[in-house]
């Protein structure tokens, strides 16, 4: 904090002292640097996958994340809506990406709907596109997360955006709510945006990233199925940063070759690399960021796929008794200290999307040491802290044609968000 008589600065981290720092002068100019990028073709237009937007649009994504931001630490109301709802679908569980949904809803001025599939006419056979349609009146953004199984998160998320552009065209919305990817089977474009916002803010600027060595690694875990779009997400943005980007996992632990083709080719244009390797030791050498987490191969999570659209039950169990039993080959696979201290210097920034598998804590083995998982909360909790504003971001990004304009219109307001 700041003693007012002396303007000395005592017990505030660094980082946390650029926070405070960041004044209206200083909004102002990320406003002003905003203006130079290119955000036209995301005005009305949906966000499913970071690789499909252009250098201009994800960097416009972390620049009104840090206006909003700063806007919030200096008691400026960033409401950009008098009224309107954020609807809220999720397909899969789901605790810090809901709450951020519902933060940067609430944050940008619109009311948050929870849809509840199982107290929802779903259940009595009603077909996505008019639960499309009747979930949308008076909509802005529609939030939805759906993981769980190949082929069918993206397709969904899709087939919604259809049905409301078809409930617009028909004149029976008055506007077409834009839809917001909070986690499908492909990717994580909040999570994974967010992850890179908190590395840059830890390294001290973008132009730090280029050369940093990034570990993506497969880390046991005592359950299986979990879904891929993290990993693939890593793979696919942090390549755009001149990064040196590591995927690792036991044989079999596949991701989607896709997504590795578009990892490849980022590294190529941006000046980094991409390589994959099949031991975490090789992949945590000299690595300055590591990222453990565990996931279900590629292949495996499109036999359940099949399975669960067949019903069958006695087969889903079976599958997963099997895909169980593999994972124990695998229990050295684990985020530990002697680990770590292979890394760069032995302090390289570990993260996770939470919650982690932590060993001895939350169950008894797992991805990661609970020494190693205590030392970095509070690094993690930052990481965590950034979701609500790229959320925020891209539905602002989605809904004003020129951001700029507005998030300027805000700042001259300059109404208190606490009085």
């Amino acid at each position: 904090m700041m003693d007012r008589d002396t303007n000395q600065w005592y017990d505030v981290p660094t980082n946390r002292r650029m926070m405070f720092m960041k004044d209206k002068k200083a909004i102002e100019m990320m406003i002003e640097e905003l203006k130079t990028l290119d955000t036209k073709n995301m005005y009305l237009n949906d966000f499913y996958h970071t690789w499909k937007e252009s250098d201009d649009e994800i960097h416009a994504v972390f620049k009104v994340a840090e206006i909003l931001r700063a806007m919030r630490e200096n008691n400026i109301s960033p409401k950009v809506f008098d009224s309107g709802l954020g609807i809220s679908l999720f397909r899969d569980n789901s605790t810090r990406t809901r709450f951020s949904f519902a933060s940067a809803c609430n944050m940008l001025g619109l009311e948050v709907q929870d849809l509840d599939e199982k107290k929802s006419q779903i259940a009595h056979g009603e077909t996505v596109r008019e639960t499309a349609n009747m979930i949308s009146f008076m909509a802005d953004v529609i939030g939805i997360r759906d993981d769980m199984y190949i082929g069918k998160g993206h397709t969904y998320m899709k087939t919604v955006a259809a049905a409301v552009q078809e409930g617009y065209d028909n004149g029976i919305l008055e506007q077409r709510p834009t839809i917001v990817n909070l986690q499908c089977d492909i990717d994580h474009p909040t999570q994974c945006m967010a992850d890179i916002m908190s590395v840059i803010n830890y390294f001290g600027g973008e132009q730090n990233l280029k050369g940093k060595k990034v570990a993506m690694t497969w880390a046991y875990s005592p359950s299986y199925g979990k879904p891929l779009s993290v990993p693939q997400g890593v793979i696919g943005l942090f390549t755009r940063f001149g990064m040196d980007v590591v995927l690792a996992h036991p044989e079999g632990y596949d991701v989607m070759p896709e997504v590795e083709e578009v990892a490849k080719a980022n590294a190529k244009k941006y000046g980094g690399s991409y390589k994959k390797v099949n031991t975490m030791e090789e992949a945590f050498k000299g690595a300055d960021i590591v990222y453990p987490k565990s996931w279900a191969p590629f292949s495996i999570m499109e036999e359940r796929t099949k399975i669960v659209e067949q019903g069958d039950d006695a087969a889903l169990k079976a599958l997963e008794q099997k895909c169980l039993a593999n994972n124990a080959k695998f229990k050295n696979w684990t985020c530990s200290e002697d680990l770590m201290k292979t890394t760069k210097d032995g302090k390289a920034l570990y993260l996770h999307c939470l919650p982690a598998d932590i060993t001895g804590v939350s169950c008894k083995e797992g991805e990661v040491d609970a020494s190693v998982f205590d030392r970095y909360l509070t690094p993690l909790y930052k990481q965590a802290s950034y979701k609500p504003y790229v959320i925020a971001a891209m539905i602002m990004l989605e809904r004003f044609q020129n951001p700029s304009k507005t998030l300027s219109d805000v700042l001259k307001r300059n109404e208190k968000r606490i009085f």
